[in-house]
């Protein structure tokens, strides 16, 4: 019979709870940030914390019905959605909204759609399918090894034609890192690094704003009101706020003199109001997500669940990757590119998919303790 004194709990509370945390945490961020651009352009200085509300609440209608999705729906469905992400990258293509010099946005009325972000997650199912299957070709065949590559060098060249360098970043450096944890020789990376970095060079060279964005990010205090104004108004954000900040809404740099401040460049924000320990401790909570996702990785692989283990580790490393670029970027250390802040940057693409792909993470962990749960109950039989 069953032990009735047994009790576990069926989700990880600590990812769901720090999850919130950093949303909440955004919110606030987002209106403090966004309050003087928000009022001088459309007389409303709630607007962007209204919009980031209604995606909150969005997500919050949403969370059970993707909760209640099995981990196998995912893995069956995986090449229809990669083929849908596709096809909204061509279609951004034609008939995209362009901002800033970028095409990657698709606005039907008041909704705006970046298919970028629904990439990076179809990318990953199919990736962590095709690895879960294909995992012995891979590690023992060189042409194994190359051809999942070759199936993401094709929508790589739609997000370059966009252009967004670092969407293709994210992707190019999680697959490798994926095939590390399969177990792939490392002989075989150099080759593909080495390749790799010859076309990011004839990238850069042949587009002048690209090359001029490398020149100048190496020392931006040359040109401070012209190329290198965003990244010299960053670092004055972060030095002002030193090690306990200036205050909670007590920002100089977002009354407009920092671009984007409340999308790619919330952090220097962060780091004027809340100093270096406010920033300290909102990484601390995205690398504490970035880590449980591996873990939970993890666990998949002991369980044999190769999948689930594939994809949460995707996550994980696509979270981490993502914030170690937008943070380089704010403080002058890579060349700016326009990626969020995950959770916590304005932006409902971005948002949305983030907050689906810890969800699916919940659902991972989940079906894992419900697994052991059911083992733990047939061993007190």
């Amino acid at each position: 019979m069953y032990n009735t004194n047994f009790k576990t709990k069926l989700y990880d509370s600590q990812l769901l709870w720090c999850t919130i945390c950093l949303l909440a945490i955004g919110l606030v961020m987002i209106t403090s940030s966004s309050i003087p651009i928000a009022y001088h352009i459309y007389g409303d200085m709630f607007l962007f914390t209204k919009k980031q509300i209604l995606h909150l609440i969005i997500l919050f209608f949403i969370f059970k019905k993707i909760l209640n999705i099995p981990i196998c729906f995912w893995k069956k469905h995986n090449t229809i959605i990669l083929l849908f992400s596709i096809s909204m990258l061509l279609l951004v293509l034609v008939i995209g909204h362009s901002a800033n010099g970028s095409l990657r946005w698709i606005k039907i009325s008041y909704i705006t759609i970046q298919p970028s972000e629904l990439f990076k997650l179809a990318i990953f199912l199919y990736l962590s399918s095709y690895l879960s299957r294909k995992n012995s070709e891979i590690i023992n065949s060189l042409w194994g090894f190359i051809k999942p590559l070759i199936v993401i060098s094709f929508p790589l060249i739609l997000l370059l034609a966009e252009p967004d360098l670092g969407t293709v970043i994210i992707v190019f450096l999680t697959t490798l890192s994926l095939l590390f944890i399969l177990g792939v020789k490392t002989w075989k990376f150099v080759p593909t690094i080495f390749i790799s970095v010859v076309i990011v060079i004839i990238l850069i060279v042949q587009t002048p704003y690209r090359y001029e964005r490398i020149m100048s990010f190496w020392n931006p205090w040359n040109d401070p009101f012209g190329k290198n104004y965003q990244l010299t108004q960053s670092l004055m954000a972060l030095g002002r706020g030193n090690i306990l900040g200036s205050g909670l809404g007590h920002s100089i740099q977002k009354l407009e003199y920092l671009p984007e401040s409340h999308t790619d460049f919330i952090f220097s924000i962060i780091g004027e109001e809340l100093g270096y320990i406010g920033c300290c401790i909102i990484l601390c909570m995205i690398f504490f997500i970035s880590f449980r996702a591996i873990k939970i990785g993890k666990k998949s692989f002991q369980n044999k669940i190769f999948f689930s283990g594939y994809l949460a580790c995707s996550i994980g490393l696509w979270i981490y990757f993502q914030t170690l670029i937008n943070i380089g970027t704010t403080i002058g250390v890579l060349p700016t590119k326009g990626l969020t802040l995950p959770l916590i940057s304005y932006g409902g693409s971005s948002l949305t998919i983030t907050f689906i792909s810890i969800i699916i993470l919940l659902r991972i962990d989940f079906e894992l303790r419900l697994k052991n749960v059911h083992a733990l109950k047939k061993n007190d039989i």
